[in-house]
């Protein structure tokens, strides 16, 4: 569900996509601590999911709480997957109508929503080889082996995605890390873009 907003300003939302275990939140935590990235807002998604600091860089909130902060209007976008809610805070938004960057770790399904609600959203597709990706999985241990069998038969075809940039993240993450700064540095210097 969306909040209605108003389209103001000229920054720009990345938002990080791609399956289970492609190394999303890897790609951000390296990207959020390098120099090139001090002008850059990393969100703190909100999940009805406890948080693992190893694997997944989030907020939590129960299901009544996660629902009470939506109907107060205090996500920009929210969707749900895996039986669980996520939402991105307003003040993402806030900060990409000021002109400014923000890196989310988004979701496939909720691009369109992003789309409408953010002036200018660069997706970034992340994706890696199946046996990587199968490994990963298993080693963050959130899932049965039958789970993981399913995740990786379901054929992954990314809802709108023509427009993304596609990163294949199968090997050091210095490399898919060093072509989102890329991105990140193009973006910053844009005209009306802050700094």
């Amino acid at each position: 569900m969306t909040n209605a907003v108003r389209r103001l300003g000229p920054g720009a939302l990345f938002t990080v996509v791609g399956p289970s275990g492609a190394g999303k939140d890897t790609l951000i935590h390296w990207l959020r601590h390098r120099d090139e990235t001090r002008h850059v807002l990393f969100v703190r998604r909100i999940v009805t999911r406890d948080a693992d600091p190893e694997h997944e860089d989030h907020d939590t909130a129960s299901v009544e709480a996660f629902e009470a902060a939506r109907a107060s209007g205090r996500y920009a976008v929210t969707w749900g997957a895996h039986g669980l809610n996520y939402g991105v805070p307003t003040t993402a938004l806030d900060h990409v109508r000021r002109g400014g960057i923000a890196v989310v770790n988004g979701s496939r399904k909720a691009l369109g929503e992003m789309r409408a609600v953010f002036p200018n959203v660069i997706v970034v597709h992340v994706d890696v080889s199946p046996d990587v990706r199968a490994a990963r999985l298993r080693q963050r241990g959130r899932e049965t082996q039958a789970e993981i069998e399913s995740r990786l038969d379901r054929a992954v075809a990314p809802p709108d995605t023509t427009d993304a940039v596609h990163i294949d993240n199968s090997g050091p993450i210095e490399v898919a890390g060093q072509r989102v700064l890329d991105l990140i540095a193009a973006a910053s210097e844009r005209p009306g873009v802050a700094p």
